[in-house]
């Protein structure tokens, strides 16, 4: 049989299964199932809504898990399709809240419109390509579920494009969603010069941080490279708040699979390997579940769907070492020697694992591929920048009112990202800056807001994509002690074979805690410059190279802060604590007692009714009187 006849029989399949498992006239109950939904109590959800339809003995519900929608700060989320209706989606759910779903909108058909995920969605003007991107086959249903909904109105999902619909572990279900189709038309084509020059002209670029082209660096193996060859999904996930490649891995297993199956094929590997961290539990249980399902249905191992090309997965565990993002300390630490990088060139694509050449592109580059076959490399390479083509995710977090994943075409405003998606900073307090790229990235002041988001701008900014981490900062941050949080994790997770790292970041971090703890002279601000750039110039590998990136960039912009450390012994933000102090105003005291009694050490003193006083030689500058305090009485200084 042909690849096209061994693909439609898996198709029809899968029609079949999908036409019996969900009956037109079902109503069909979706709970997210990824880490965070089960952190936020969606098992239980899950479980609840079990028990409601076993004891009403209906026989047309369907309860079942999907992968995560993106939107954590109203997890568990619960959608509910009904015969002929849009899915209702439902915040929040716990099991007081599936009792009152069941009754009201399973059992009687009404909707409980306050518990509803708001539905007032400002109109969006889209690109041409963008629309088009939207009625596509891969693409357009999580457009038609969400595309009313604020906070996914303005996404246009590629990489995440079934994230909360489909079920993970079910390949039928992603092959009714276009799955595999790409993966059938590039064996069908069977030509991996073609492949890699689709690639190129879309524009893709890595999404792992450097931002490489990627058929650029897959044209990097010859015809005449030495075989075997292995190709390596990199789901070393290790960014501080960034959670994007976890969410596809848990969510979609079978468009990574695709996407790595694809990319073996153009690069003629015989072997692929996932390289995920060990602190991802359930991304690995569902990865090595999907590679499992895929050999069964001739998806994996020999003569793919008919084809000549074999190719064999497996999954490899990382100890969490934040080095191992890099790639040839990943390799090392598959080969099963201490995750340290090395020297290059050599270059992976030259001598990678085992000494063989081998290519390496992260989870979101390769969940990418399969659109890219499906609507074309030019059609990909429409959306985004010049430069860059596609989509870029986000895993937002930190002052902002909506956290999750944003998925957003490149060049791409913060703005957009940051208050028309996510909703801006709550509370009424005053953004300040947006980090992004991770511990190697650098802080962006809140007047650059309108910036676009691609790897030139940001680099112009002093920051870098990396691999999608955004956080959010408000009034509130202190820079130096941001600074300080991000060094402590570089200097932390330091290989330490690099001396300009490994020295570097310690006495880095040594001169931020004195200035935090008031102790700083006017010359360690120069220190810290000229300790940056060195480190910049001189570490062996990318990881060195950039850890210095959100101080530098915070001495460029907010100096001041540094300044009135050192001189004034002051913290603008009132977060150091050893720059602050406590004072009751004897104006607004009315002597309820409740800061003294809510103070941990007793260093407050006064009668009842009478203004009270703090000992600043007892007081360990703990902030309770200041958080307990109804009159505004107590004062941080």
């Amino acid at each position: 049989m042909s690849i096209e006849e061994n693909f439609d029989k898996i198709q029809k399949k899968a029609k079949k299964f999908i036409d019996e498992k969900y009956p037109k006239d079902f109503i069909v109950i979706q709970i997210g199932s990824a880490t965070c939904e089960n952190a936020a109590g969606s098992d239980i959800v899950f479980k609840e809504f079990k028990k409601h339809i076993k004891a009403s003995n209906r026989k047309d519900i369907i309860v079942k898990h999907v992968g995560c929608t993106g939107r954590c700060s109203l997890e568990p989320i619960v959608g509910i399709f009904s015969p002929g209706k849009k899915m209702a989606a439902y915040k929040k759910v716990d099991a007081k809240l599936v009792n009152e779903i069941f009754m009201s909108h399973i059992m009687k058909g009404t909707i409980l419109e306050e518990h509803l995920i708001d539905k007032e969605c400002k109109p969006v003007e889209r690109t041409k390509s963008q629309k088009e991107l939207e009625k596509h086959p891969i693409t357009h249903e999580f457009f038609e579920v969400y595309a009313d909904m604020p906070f996914y109105c303005m996404q246009t999902r590629v990489a995440l494009r079934n994230s909360g619909l489909v079920d993970p572990l079910s390949v039928y279900e992603y092959i009714t969603f276009a799955g595999f189709n790409a993966l059938a038309k590039v064996l069908e084509k069977n030509d991996r010069k073609n492949t890699i020059d689709e690639v190129t002209k879309s524009k893709l670029r890595g999404r792992g941080g450097a931002g490489f082209l990627t058929g650029k660096k897959w044209n990097f193996i010859k015809d005449d490279s030495p075989k075997p060859r292995y190709m390596i999904c990199n789901a070393d996930e290790g960014d501080p708040g960034a959670f994007m490649d976890r969410s596809m891995l848990e969510s979609d297993p079978f468009s990574v699979i695709e996407g790595i199956i694809i990319a073996g094929f153009a690069i003629d590997a015989e072997k692929g390997f996932f390289y995920i961290r060990a602190e991802y539990p359930l991304a690995v249980e569902r990865i090595q579940k999907a590679i499992d399902i895929c050999y069964q249905n001739n998806l994996l191992g020999k003569n793919i769907l008919g084809s000549n090309f074999s190719y064999d997965l497996e999954i490899r565990l990382g100890a969490g070492a934040f080095v191992c993002g890099e790639e040839t300390a990943l390799i090392h630490s598959i080969e099963g020697e201490r995750g340290q990088p090395r020297v290059r060139p050599p270059f992976p694509a030259e001598a990678g694992l085992w000494g063989q050449p081998t290519i390496i592109n992260n989870v979101e580059t390769l969940a990418n591929l399969p659109v890219v076959f499906s609507i074309g490399g030019d059609e990909f390479s429409k959306i985004g920048t010049e430069k860059s083509g596609g989509t870029k995710t986000f895993a937002v977090s930190g002052k902002v009112t909506h956290t999750g994943l944003v998925e957003v075409p490149m060049g791409t405003s913060l703005n957009t990202i940051v208050n028309d998606i996510c909703g801006g900073v709550p509370d009424g307090k005053k953004l300040k800056a947006v980090q992004t790229g991770g511990p190697a990235g650098g802080c962006i002041p809140a007047e650059f807001i309108d910036s676009e988001v691609d790897y030139e701008t940001l680099h112009k900014l002093g920051s870098i994509m990396g691999s999608g981490g955004l956080i959010v900062l408000d009034e509130d941050d202190c820079m130096v002690q941001v600074s300080r949080f991000f060094m402590s994790f570089s200097q932390d997770e330091s290989c330490g074979k690099c001396t300009p790292c490994r020295e570097g970041t310690v006495r880095m971090l040594e001169i931020l805690d004195r200035i935090i703890a008031g102790k700083g002279e006017m010359q360690d601000l120069d220190k810290l410059n000229r300790l940056g750039r060195l480190m910049q110039r001189a570490s062996l590998c990318g990881l060195g190279r950039a850890c210095p990136n959100p101080i530098i960039s915070t001495l460029k912009y907010y100096q001041d802060e540094y300044v009135a450390h050192v001189k004034d012994k002051k913290c603008k933000a009132k977060a150091c604590t050893a720059l602050i102090h406590y004072e009751i105003d004897p104006e607004k005291c009315v002597g309820c007692t409740v800061c003294a009694k809510n103070c941990p050490v007793q260093c407050i003193s006064g009668e009842v009714k009478k203004v009270h006083n703090i000992d600043q030689s007892l007081c360990i500058k703990c902030g309770k009187c200041y958080e307990v305090c109804r009159f505004g009485a107590v004062k941080r200084l």
